[in-house]
């Protein structure tokens, strides 16, 4: 059955109950996210003693509560989605790894976060505790740089017809293949650099460069994921039966 779409020259109809997606709270939990690691990261190592890390703390375990719940579902509901099966590693995946290292970060600065500041060198201090993460947060720069790729190779982001703003460049998938592929490889960047910045404890090119890819690719994802609830809205409104 189809039904006119508002607005637009096409009829599609999607069943919304068997389709759910809440990727945009996951954009701005994870944009924001980015955002408060790069700016606790430039905080520590300018003055790692004027930081209130309880604050940081309660913010990550905010943020990594929500990534973790709704990915943790959408990488385990196989598919979630099953027009997109895809979105279960796209955007499961790296929202659930995201959202655990945010809880475990969480965890750590409510509980040692002074200890860590009252030691004589809280810079390395800082690195020594993260050292043996970033191992993980190395990987997961590897897999986001493999979802770019995918993404650009399969143009797996563009928007459907039905959907507002996004929908303009239906036509034209290489557009959001390639916007939101390079969040995707900026993400990926900085994940990979992040055990050298760490290792480093200075405000160097590496570190610099970490803090750009990912406060770049923060302020985008919290800015897009925005713009989504109304997109998304908007290709809900226009494709229900």
């Amino acid at each position: 059955m189809t039904v006119p779409v508002r607005g637009r020259r096409s009829c599609v109809t999607i069943d919304w109950e068997n389709l759910p997606t809440y990727n945009t709270i996951m954009a701005v939990a994870v944009g924001t996210g980015l955002l408060l690691v790069v700016r606790l990261g430039w905080d520590l190592l300018r003055s790692p003693r004027e930081p209130h890390l309880r604050g940081y703390a309660l913010a990550f375990a905010v943020l990594g509560a929500l990534l973790a719940t709704t990915g943790l579902h959408m990488t385990l509901t196989w598919p979630l989605a099953p027009l997109f099966p895809f979105d279960n590693i796209v955007f499961g995946e790296p929202s659930l790894a995201f959202g655990v290292l945010l809880l475990g970060a969480s965890l750590h600065l409510w509980r040692d976060g002074e200890r860590l500041q009252a030691t004589e060198d809280p810079r390395r201090a800082v690195s020594r505790a993260y050292g043996p993460l970033s191992l993980f947060v190395l990987g997961m720069g590897l897999a986001c740089f493999a979802i770019a790729a995918a993404g650009v190779r399969y143009q797996l982001f563009a928007a459907p017809p039905q959907e507002p703003i996004s929908g303009e460049f239906a036509d034209h998938p290489w557009v959001e293949a390639l916007f939101i592929s390079g969040l995707y490889a900026l993400v990926g960047l900085g994940a990979v650099l992040f055990p050298l910045a760490l290792r480093s404890g200075r405000v160097g090119a590496t570190a610099r460069t970490t803090g750009a890819a990912w406060g770049a690719a923060g302020l985008a994802f919290l800015l897009f994921g925005a713009l989504n609830y109304f997109t998304h809205i908007g290709l809900i409104v226009n494709t229900m039966p």
